[in-house]
């Protein structure tokens, strides 16, 4: 480790870590990013300098907007370390990274968590067999593969990105055998009061009209208010049957892809032991932050969807406001500079998220998904049922970390990734307590896995092996 600090470490190279590198560039800041992928672009605009689609269009205009953003990062020249996974942070900016074997720490005075969303967990029968994957992953093998699953595929769901995803699809010349809408019907009439407002940001309206228009096009069946999904099949996903229209139905498949929004990755802010709080519009947990980004740890920011769930744009413009008080706080910039900057991009985030209460409104998930029935598992690293998180708590746990020593849940290779939120709204609904009160797993070092022989090559501060 270079025992001189970074001014300003961004973990993550989305639309949040760009912009801020950008910024710092500009300010003139000693700027580090780190980032687990190949290339700079984060998850929407994943492989944007070297997409292997022969017509990358077929994404859609959102994903080109990736290519200027990419331009003006690689422009800016900040320090970049691609393929490096964050294995250890601390409220002092010390970071543990390791690359190709290889581990190391270093120092910053800042640090900027630009880390993203994840997929919200959609836990229902048989979500665990081979071919079932999560709306994420299908935009994954698009966008790092150019590959299209073979066979008849079925969309299962509710969310923005489930239509987004079924456009694209259809684009790339998939058989798609339905579209399976799990919106409660409920939400439309919670959700109505709110479009006035988010006309304000028609936009994002005229685009998501645009995706449902193309699926009846293409005569593809959609079904809407399902309930009771389950996969059918043994070694495989064969099919999905589900209860729409006051009918049971079936829908033969080779691929499903399920989604139930998405929600912030809080694992790194929850393993610094940051302020958080239960984000009820949005069913999830979110860090506490200043309107800088800044959490209760006074060197640590976070900026996108890793603080709540916004979108592209709104992470782009939050990953500069952080970088902005960063350099202010650097001396990089006076507060007069900083707060003329921030009027404008203020203006333009509030018009952006005109559009997230309707959103969150109609597409709040069904109780029945977050709370799945006794059958279905729930942790899958260590094959924990609903029925048995329940038990659980008829014997006398509290909470979602007691569950660990009951049972395992949150102990397998994703930390709990994959089934915190389902595991805490579990407890809450039989324990008829808010979830705010049941809280969350607490997260241990490492934040990633590390193997024994990084850890025996790991250079300690100025290099000195003990």
């Amino acid at each position: 480790m270079d025992d001189k600090p970074y001014d300003f470490v961004v973990v993550g190279a989305g639309p949040a870590g760009m912009a801020a590198a950008v910024t710092a560039a500009r300010l003139g800041g000693n700027c580090l990013v780190i980032d687990e992928q190949p290339g700079p672009g984060g998850q929407i605009f994943r492989n944007i300098e070297d997409c292997p689609l022969r017509e990358p269009a077929l994404l859609g205009p959102d994903y080109a907007e990736g290519e200027a953003l990419a331009a003006d990062f690689r422009q800016a020249r900040p320090e970049y370390l691609s393929g490096t996974t964050l294995w250890h942070l601390d409220g002092d900016g010390a970071i543990g990274l390791s690359r190709e074997g290889r581990a190391w720490s270093i120092k910053a005075r800042y640090v900027l968590l630009a880390t993203g969303a994840m997929e919200r967990p959609s836990p229902i029968p048989g979500w665990t067999l081979p071919g079932v994957m999560a709306a994420g992953a299908g935009q994954i093998l698009l966008k790092t593969s150019a590959m299209v699953p073979k066979g008849p595929l079925v969309l299962a769901g509710s969310g923005p990105l489930l239509f987004l995803l079924a456009w694209q699809y259809l684009n790339a010349g998939a058989e798609i055998a339905g579209f399976v809408d799990t919106t409660p019907r409920a939400n439309f009439l919670k959700a109505a009061p709110l479009l006035p407002k988010a006309l304000g940001a028609s936009g994002y309206l005229v685009k998501g009209l645009g995706y449902m228009r193309a699926l009846a096009r293409a005569g593809v069946p959609r079904f809407s208010g399902a309930t009771d999904l389950r996969v059918e099949g043994e070694s495989k996903v064969t099919g999905l049957s589900f209860s729409s229209g006051g009918r049971r139905r079936s829908i033969a498949c080779d691929t499903l892809f399920l989604h139930q929004g998405v929600v912030p990755n809080v694992q790194i802010t929850r393993a610094l032991g940051c302020e958080h709080t239960w984000d009820d519009r949005q069913a999830c947990w979110r860090p506490a932050l200043d309107p800088w980004g800044r959490t209760d740890s006074h060197r640590i920011y976070v900026a996108g969807d890793g603080g709540g769930i916004g979108g592209a744009a709104v992470a782009r413009i939050q990953g500069t406001l952080a970088a902005l008080e960063i350099g202010r706080l650097l001396g990089l910039c006076e507060e007069r500079q900083r707060d003329a900057e921030a009027g404008r991009l203020r203006a333009e985030m509030a018009r952006h998220l005109r559009i997230r209460p309707f959103l969150d409104a109609l597409y709040r998930p069904a109780d029945a998904i977050r709370c799945p029935g006794d059958e279905t598992v729930v942790c899958r690293c260590e094959e924990v049922t609903a029925g048995e998180i329940r038990g659980m708590v008829r014997m006398g746990c509290l909470g979602p970390n007691q569950t660990k020593s009951f049972g395992r849940p949150g102990m397998g290779p994703c930390q709990g990734r994959m089934c915190g939120l389902t595991v805490s709204e579990v407890i809450a609904a039989e324990r008829r307590l808010p979830v705010s009160e049941i809280g969350y797993y607490r997260i241990r070092p490492p934040i990633k896995p590390i193997t024994l022989a990084e850890l025996a090559a790991f250079e300690p501060p100025g290099g000195e092996r003990t």
